[in-house]
């Protein structure tokens, strides 16, 4: 069985063929997959397709691509999270929450929206589902700043092994997706063949974040086998091996019922 870690399965492109296409990741051996939330106006819509889909799980947190157009302030959307947690205890991780470097909004105005939300993860011991973009460095300062017993998930990961590991270390596993199926992804894809494989959490970031060979298509979490297969490849492991791990890993990470 596998778990899609990271799925924006609440997004528009999805609209109308939810039903027929959580059918058929069940049908393909696709158990479960983890909804993050980007920003607050779309929690409600996340709780309302976990609820109609089991093995279907959602976190709750703003995305850094959202900051700036959000209208709340790093003080009120604390206030904003906490009541949804309090009211809502299906909520399986913070986030989707983190650092772009590559936004014109400045990290510096980035950070206290992230601390708002790694306070909250230390506070209720949920995990955290990061987004980190060209800012690292910040990013493992944070985290390192808040200690946070749960970890969480660094998702979307192409970088060096060095840099995993620094993740690793920290209590945070590392979400592997399609960038690994690039065989220019030199760097990332060693580091995924030497990581300890309870490092490693598979995702498919759909509807983004397109495998080789279907760039220009619209991603779909039925390609997270293809890229399970791509990672048993790489580090020279039985796919069986390699599912069954990583759907422990995510598991484990969010708390999920087998």
């Amino acid at each position: 069985m596998l778990i899609d870690s990271h799925c924006h399965f609440d997004f528009a492109e999805f609209d109308g063929q939810r039903d027929i296409l959580w059918q058929s990741c069940l049908q393909a051996g696709i158990s479960a997959l983890i909804m993050p939330g980007v920003e607050p106006s779309q929690w409600q819509q996340l709780a309302d397709i976990s609820q109609q889909f089991p093995g279907i799980y959602y976190a709750a947190g703003l995305h850094p691509w959202w900051v700036e157009s959000c209208e709340l302030s790093p003080e009120m959307l604390q206030s904003h999270l906490r009541k949804w947690l309090d009211q809502h205890t299906d909520v399986v991780a913070i986030g989707e929450c983190g650092l772009d470097g590559k936004l014109d909004y400045p990290l510096a105005k980035q950070i206290p929206f992230l601390d708002a939300q790694l306070a909250l993860a230390r506070e209720y011991e949920l995990p955290v589902i990061l987004h980190g973009y060209k800012a690292h460095q910040p990013l493992l300062e944070r985290i390192k700043h808040f200690g946070l017993a749960k970890g969480g998930v660094i998702h979307g990961f192409s970088g060096s092994l060095e840099l995993a590991l620094s993740y690793w270390r920290l209590g945070f596993r590392i979400g592997v997706g399609g960038t690994v199926t690039y065989p220019r992804a030199n760097k990332t894809r060693k580091a995924v063949a030497q990581l300890p494989l309870e490092a490693i959490l598979l995702e498919t970031d759909a509807p983004d974040m397109p495998l080789q060979g279907y760039q220009g298509q619209a991603n779909t979490p039925l390609r997270v086998a293809d890229v399970a297969r791509c990672v048993a490849e790489l580090r020279g492991e039985s796919l069986e091996q390699v599912s069954e791990q990583t759907s422990e890993n995510s598991r484990l990470l969010f708390g999920l019922l087998k």
